[in-house]
């Protein structure tokens, strides 16, 4: 289900596809939404802000001027920074060597900063996909396969359902214009199950993002 690779005679795919089969889509992460909702970037600077004002509140408390307590935050500040400015980078890095495809018979996710990999993952072994939506139009799809074989949460990650570790759920991350990719998706994999819209088979749902963190599942929506 996947592999190393050295070279792409298409870019996001390790091998050029069977006849017949046809690219319907491809994307990459989007970098800001990647910094924000998979490296929660401001999660870290929240949390910084916060040691520095406990540090601002315990000088002054102690006496200290203001000038004092600038000058011994400063190593925190550069820790701070240095923090912030490498989850970005990492989040360009990711959004940068990240491609997914979907194709008439299969979806396939390259990724990897380091040591790409190319995940296959055929229409037929798809159970379900769902589509967690944000305001901005960005989103997750997650998709929800039979087997993964050898594949873990942490050989999948950042490309995978926050959480779920015990059976990871591949995910489209950050994708901008999620809402149209899922349904694309589901359009796929019905016109491969050779049925209508409107069949039950394994088909893009779309999960609101509030409707998620209240519920953690999916409410089907028409395509």
């Amino acid at each position: 289900m996947s592999h190393e690779f050295d070279h792409e005679p298409i870019p996001g795919l390790p091998a050029n596809l069977p006849e017949g089969e046809n690219i319907l889509w491809q994307g990459s992460p989007s970098a800001s939404a990647t910094a924000w909702r998979v490296l929660h970037i401001g999660w870290v600077g929240a949390y910084f802000a916060a040691l520095l004002a406990w540090r601002l509140i315990a000088g002054l408390s102690d006496g200290h001027t203001i000038g004092q307590i600038a000058i011994d935050s400063i190593p925190l500040a550069v820790v701070a920074v240095a923090a912030i400015a490498i989850l970005a980078l990492l989040a360009r890095l990711i959004a940068r060597t990240t491609i997914y495809t979907i194709t008439s018979q299969r979806l396939v996710m390259r990724f990897g900063v380091a040591l790409p990999i190319s995940v296959n993952l055929p229409f037929k072994a798809i159970r379900s996909a769902g589509a967690a939506l944000r305001a901005d139009g960005t989103g997750d799809v997650a998709i929800e396969v039979d087997d993964l074989g050898r594949l873990s949460y942490f050989h999948l990650w950042p490309h995978t359902r926050a959480w779920y570790v015990r059976k990871a759920q591949p995910s489209l991350r950050a994708v901008p214009d999620a809402q149209n990719v899922a349904a694309l998706l589901s359009r796929a994999l019905n016109a491969a199950a050779g049925s209508s819209e409107k069949a039950v088979r394994p088909v893009a749902v779309t999960r609101p993002a509030e409707a998620q963190a209240d519920h953690g599942g999916a409410s089907p929506a028409t395509a």
